[in-house]
């Protein structure tokens, strides 16, 4: 007896090693800087969800059903076009809504979720939302406000959306994603790759109010030198001109390689 639930034992302290080495990253690119990240232990990532008035979701992600379970849900500041429908999932799943600290105020304040469900930390912070998962609050340099329609006078209100975060999003099997926010470029850059290693750099690409193709290269190949780098919040507005072909030209010889993803294709580590 005490043999068969010495070999039980073993078998299930080998499971995580098993998961861990064969189980896959998957990232789903939703347009702008909205993802779905499934972890190898199986839990559900999503970030910045823009997706029911974003022009570029894919018709089947206009309905948030075809997210299925959300697990950890992440939004980087207060623009529209990162948090619109991330108090809807936040509802519709349960969970938390991580943000920046002051914003989270904001929203708690407005009443847009329970005190609960809007969880305070800041730049350097690290939170593990799920076990096995670990997500580090990061620079990112923009601005953020929040635009709130006030019920009682059915007009736009605009309140301080707290300081703008990237993500350092680190996986079961220790895979790390660095979800940078918009972002301009800014030195540290090379302190948070050195010190963090992301393996992967979903990185903004599209100018006027973030980097630029130029900008990113330089990120990339000089500053951050990650394995992979998915291109994100482009496209979806008119003044973010800048394209995945122009990132790739940029890089020139560069060890870095781009995975220029159409929202709704999704890559696998």
């Amino acid at each position: 007896m005490k043999q068969g639930i010495a070999m039980l034992l073993a078998v299930l302290f080998q499971v995580p090693a098993v998961w861990a080495q064969g189980a896959k990253t998957q990232v789903l690119w939703l347009g702008q800087s909205a993802f779905r990240i499934a972890t190898p232990g199986g839990k559900v990532i999503v970030t910045d969800p823009w997706l029911l008035k974003n022009p570029l979701t894919p018709a089947k992600y206009k309905d948030l059903e075809a997210l299925g379970k959300v697990d950890v849900l992440l939004v980087t500041h207060g623009h529209g076009d990162h948090i619109a429908d991330a108090p809807a999932l936040a509802k519709k799943n349960g969970i938390p809504l991580w943000g920046p600290g002051d914003l989270n105020m904001a929203l708690t304040t407005l009443g847009v979720l329970p005190p609960a469900q809007l969880p305070r930390f800041n730049k350097s912070g690290r939170i593990s939302p799920v076990p096995g998962v670990k997500v580090t609050a990061t620079h990112a340099e923009h601005s953020s406000v929040y635009v709130w329609r006030n019920p009682a006078t059915d007009k736009d209100e605009t309140h301080p959306g707290g300081e703008p975060f990237g993500y350092l999003i680190e996986l079961e099997n220790g895979f790390r994603i660095w979800h940078m926010g918009d972002t301009g470029l800014f030195g540290d850059m090379r302190l948070v790759a050195e010190y963090y290693r992301p393996d992967l750099v979903l990185i903004p690409i599209g100018g006027h109010f973030t980097m630029d193709p130029v900008d990113a290269a330089y990120a990339l190949r000089e500053l951050i030198r990650p394995k992979f780098a998915i291109p994100m919040h482009y496209g979806a507005n008119p003044l973010g001109k800048g394209t995945p072909e122009e990132l790739i030209k940029a890089l020139g010889d560069a060890a870095v390689k781009v995975l220029p993803l159409k929202p709704g294709e999704q890559a696998e580590f």
